[in-house]
């Protein structure tokens, strides 16, 4: 993990990473901003915080992917494989 928030920082010093979800980054895009998997994010809630699926799903569409914090908000995507 640490080599993973060496590169972003590297990579994009302005970079704003998303408090808690660290094990969940996948990369960048190509403007510097931090992508999740957003499956990831809801599994971290889950077993971190003690939330059922549905409180999790509630917890990211409400408190994390609705939130613009700059030019640089992560990125949260689902991903099919």
């Amino acid at each position: 993990m640490e080599n993973i928030l060496d590169n972003i920082e590297t990579d994009n010093p302005e970079a704003l990473l998303a408090d808690g979800f660290n094990d969940a980054i996948i990369g960048m895009d190509t403007h510097g901003c931090v992508v999740y998997d957003y499956d990831k994010c809801v599994r971290i809630l889950m077993k971190n915080d003690n939330m059922s699926n549905e409180e999790a799903l509630e917890y990211m569409d409400f408190n994390v992917t609705g939130a613009y914090v700059g030019e640089y908000t992560p990125i949260f995507i689902k991903t099919y494989w």
